[in-house]
């Protein structure tokens, strides 16, 4: 018999459960990993420009923003301490449609994630070696993350661990060469970061590029879907969600400021790719093919913690029966991971073959801002109307503000991902009149509640330690 402690209990001999297996330092690299602290060079030229030379004011802006959300996050993580991340939340606070609908909007952001890993990792290696074809770069990237993630949660932990390592070692690398080329130039202006190019001026500006920022905070969500495999879920998770922010947040005001130093400078050779610029300048032809080889990894890193992520919304979904449950709501009893919602997620990345980058980019922060916002909404209502809590600061304002912080963020969504995130809540309106018979039908729900006490075993022999009975 296994020794591993597993979460809940299969009704199904056939079926696994999930495992208790990481703590506070795996969740925080979790959450690291998946908002990849190398992003912040993704959309540095084009913030550069927006915001007049102030990236890293715009970043501060940004994470004041998602602080709030973060805290939401971790409050109801502390609440309700399950896989299904805004979705279970939701379908807790305001009830089973409503939670459909946010998960449905979740998926949007988690399943087009990992394909935009997989097109960038294919787009940088292909530049790097010519000879290996973008298609292949991203079958070969598919199958390593698919696999990872079938064997196990530790072994993501452990991948997340090297990962985490070359992005580490190469900040340190460009930081002490940038710190070498900026004391070499002479005279520097260390305010500049912060009073602007004089390009544009105001604070209009600013707030343009932070609402671009917020998708490198993309992720810090995705540490709450691991709820049900942390040892301790209500202590660990909330603490690992504001960790994994303000790390991410501090990282990324640090990086931007020294490329500005570096560069001060919007006249790029190509916008999209500025940071590329900021290479050279700072260490030449040999940190620039150590910051690709740097980003690959990061970018992989994501493609793996975004699998697991949305594996583990569509099971929590399966589980219930919103979704088949026979596929969705698997666990393998070899290694307990949703196996079949790995390799459904895998079938699905591979469009990246296909789809432009484009269009996945201006879609995938629709997702993530309707389950923001909705996660804002569920702290009021749980704590302050359902549970009678009447500190207004805590339970009212602080949520209040990061709805409206969210909310004001959709204002700079494109009409093109406005129009596609919509047509997505529309179809998901529709599967849900399907499951429901036409609304005819209570939506299928699972009691999510944490398991009550930790079980040894697996299938029908599995143990409850606090009696030493047979279930």
């Amino acid at each position: 018999m296994s020794s591993e402690p597993l979460v809940g209990i299969s009704a199904d001999p056939h079926e696994g459960t999930l495992k208790r297996a990481l703590g506070v330092p795996s969740l925080v690299l979790f959450g690291l990993v998946y908002m990849v602290p190398l992003t912040v060079f993704t959309t540095y030229g084009i913030v550069t420009v927006e915001s007049g030379g102030r990236v890293p004011l715009a970043y501060i802006v940004t994470l004041v923003a998602m602080i709030f959300t973060a805290r939401s996050y971790a409050r109801m993580a502390a609440a309700f301490p399950v896989a299904g991340s805004a979705y279970a939340y939701t379908q807790k606070t305001f009830g089973a449609p409503i939670g459909f609908l946010a998960g449905w909007s979740l998926l949007l952001d988690y399943l087009f994630l990992p394909m935009l890993n997989y097109m960038v990792i294919g787009l940088y290696l292909n530049a790097a070696v010519p000879a290996i074809p973008q298609w292949a770069i991203i079958l070969v990237t598919i199958g390593i993350v698919t696999v990872l993630n079938i064997v196990g949660i530790v072994s993501v932990a452990r991948a997340n661990m090297l990962i985490i390592a070359v992005q580490a070692i190469f900040i340190v690398v460009f930081l002490v060469m940038a710190v070498a080329t900026i004391t070499g130039a002479g005279s520097v202006d260390v305010m500049a970061p912060f009073r602007g190019d004089d390009t544009l001026g105001g604070m209009a500006p600013v707030l343009a590029g932070a609402a671009i920022l917020c998708l490198s905070f993309l992720g810090f969500d995705a540490v709450s879907t691991l709820s049900e495999e942390a040892k301790d879920a209500r202590r660990d998770v909330p603490k690992a969600i504001m960790l994994a922010t303000l790390i991410c947040g501090v990282l990324f005001i640090v990086l931007s400021y020294a490329s500005q130093l570096v560069f001060p400078s919007n006249a790029f050779e190509d916008v999209d790719s500025g940071s590329l610029d900021v290479m050279t300048a700072a260490g030449g032809a040999f940190l620039s093919a150590f910051f690709t080889a740097a980003y690959v990894a990061g970018a992989s890193g994501s493609a793996l913690t975004s699998q697991a992520s949305v594996a583990r919304i569509l099971y929590a979904m399966g589980r219930d029966g919103v979704l088949p449950r026979k596929v969705f709501g698997h666990v393998s009893i070899k290694f307990s991971t949703p196996t079949w919602a790995i390799i459904v997620i895998s079938v699905i990345s591979l469009l990246a073959i296909w789809i432009d980058l484009a269009t996945l980019a201006s879609v995938v922060s629709f997702g993530a801002l309707v389950a923001f916002s909705a996660v804002n909404l569920t702290v009021i209502k749980h704590y302050f109307v359902d549970e009678g809590e009447k500190n207004v600061l805590n339970n009212l304002i602080l949520p209040f503000i990061g709805f409206a912080l969210t909310v004001w963020l959709w204002t700079s969504l494109s009409s093109e991902a406005l129009t596609i995130g919509l047509i997505w809540l529309a179809v998901g309106l529709v599967w849900l009149a399907a499951v429901t018979h036409g609304f005819r039908r209570p939506t299928p729900v699972l009691d999510l509640e944490e398991t009550s006490g930790p079980v040894v075993g697996r299938g029908d022999q599995a143990v409850d330690q606090r009696g030493g009975g047979t279930r």
